[in-house]
């Protein structure tokens, strides 16, 4: 008789969770889904997929719109609001997600509906029953963190989830938070018409990104989209006056009011941690659960991956971790560890901004010697003949071997070009390596060639 029910069950059925058991299920072991909300998690169903498609609907839009300059008469383009959305639900649709059941059916994966609960470290329940397993998995993911505003429950908020819903763009919107989040929805319903007062209390956009790109960024949106900016500002008070919505804001010793129609929250998340960790013995610090570099929990048998724990809430670190998770399992004498040195970062705003590895403030703190090129994507024939002269890239090595430590790319497709450079900080190439490889031309990868010719002298 087996001791336990399964040998692994898995706490949500997003990046985190769902790659892991899978893999477990491909290699023989019995495997359990348990899933309290959408299967699939929030990327495929109300993040990454659906906000990702919106913005390729803006990006299309605004390039129709100002096609004049290549002889393309676009100055009529409009658009259909409900039909932007209908291509959203398709894109989601067509993840697959809808049939997910069946998919863990298939591959022979019991899924369970339901919200699980340690009651001990090798049982969990789901309403009345109850299950044990050799292994766990926590990819419980995370949730809004509600700032503590006063008036803004009773005002009513938009969330990410319920603005990627929208059947129309709103006509003035506040949105609370400058990161990524944040920026992205600025610039795609700037791109519709919607006059947005982006705010943050820190003192730029962006504010783990370089300085130079929150700036680009920043200027860009006030001059060609006219967003209002209110940076080191915080919301003291929201007040529902009708349909509207009245925002104190303070700048330092300024204060002033803003009317709104709607306020959408970009104020980051917090993990999902109130599953009884205590009774499993799994710790846990500021919303977020404690992992080794193997995964691992406190409790050795049971593993976390993916926006519950850190260093990044991005679902391709926790597809990652969740790879990671699975080989520990079932390798347990040749376990592997996370590496983070090349972790890309992006933003989809026009210009797309990404990063990957240490940025010059990490490397300043940790006093690292480095040095560092940059030049502007107007260096390379691909400007020319877009048209576009906005960005740049910024690259740093190693001062004493060469070897690339992190890169900041500020370029159309910029998301695409990104991986080059994450690949040579994975395998600590030098810039030299990269510089001395033959690029197409004409591409936006060139200006890659470029930055580490000049950082390598050659």
């Amino acid at each position: 008789m087996a001791l336990y029910d399964y040998d692994l069950i898995v706490i949500g059925s997003g990046a985190g969770g769902s790659v892991a058991a899978h893999l477990a299920s491909k290699a023989g072991l019995s495997v359990a889904v348990i899933e309290s909300g959408t299967i699939g998690g929030s990327c495929p169903n109300v993040a990454e997929v659906p906000m990702k498609a919106l913005l390729q609907a803006a990006e299309i839009y605004e390039a129709a719109k100002h096609g004049g300059r290549f002889g393309i008469r676009g100055g009529t383009v409009g658009y259909n609001y409900p039909s932007i959305k209908a291509w959203k639900d398709l894109a989601v649709r067509r993840t697959g997600t809808h049939i997910g059941a069946e998919v863990f059916t298939n591959e022979g994966i019991n899924l369970i509906q339901g919200s699980a609960y340690f009651i001990d470290p090798h049982t969990i329940t789901v309403g009345v029953a109850r299950f044990s397993a050799k292994h766990f998995l926590i990819a419980t993911g995370s949730e809004l963190a509600l700032p503590s505003i006063p008036g803004l429950a009773n005002s009513g908020f938009l969330t990410s989830h319920e603005a990627i819903n929208l059947t129309r763009p709103p006509r003035r919107l506040a949105i609370i938070g400058g990161g990524s989040v944040g920026c992205e929805f600025t610039q795609l319903f700037a791109t519709f018409g919607t006059k947005v007062y982006l705010i943050d209390s820190a003192p730029r956009l962006l504010a783990d990104e370089d300085p130079e790109a929150s700036t680009l960024l920043g200027e860009r949106f006030a001059d060609q989209y006219s967003v209002t900016l209110r940076l080191n500002t915080t919301v003291e008070q929201v007040e529902k006056i009708g349909a509207t919505r009245r925002l104190t804001l303070q700048t330092g010793s300024k204060r002033q009011t803003i009317i709104v129609d709607d306020i959408l929250l970009a104020t980051g998340k917090k993990a999902v941690v109130d599953i009884g960790l205590e009774n499993a013995g799994v710790e846990y610090d500021e919303g977020h659960i404690l992992t080794d570099y193997y995964m691992q929990t406190s409790n050795a048998h049971i593993f976390a991956a993916g926006d519950c724990t850190r260093p990044y809430a991005l679902t391709h670190v926790s597809t990652y971790q969740s790879r990671v998770v699975a080989h520990n399992i079932l390798h347990p004498k040749k376990r592997v560890m996370v590496d983070y040195r090349a972790v890309p970062r992006c933003t989809f705003t026009n210009p797309v901004i990404a990063s990957v590895g240490q940025s010059e403030t990490e490397l300043k703190h940790a006093g690292r010697g480095y040095v560092k090129a940059s030049v502007p994507i107007s260096v390379v024939g691909k400007a020319n003949i877009s048209d576009t002269s906005e960005g740049f890239v910024k690259i740093f090595a190693s001062a004493n071997t060469g070897v690339l430590l992190g890169a900041t790319v500020v370029s159309p497709s910029a998301d695409e070009i990104i991986h080059e450079l994450t690949l040579a900080i994975q395998n600590s190439l030098t810039a030299q390596a990269v510089a001395n490889t033959i690029h197409a031309f004409p591409t936006w990868s060139e200006t890659i060639r470029v930055a580490c010719a000049k950082l390598a002298k050659v």
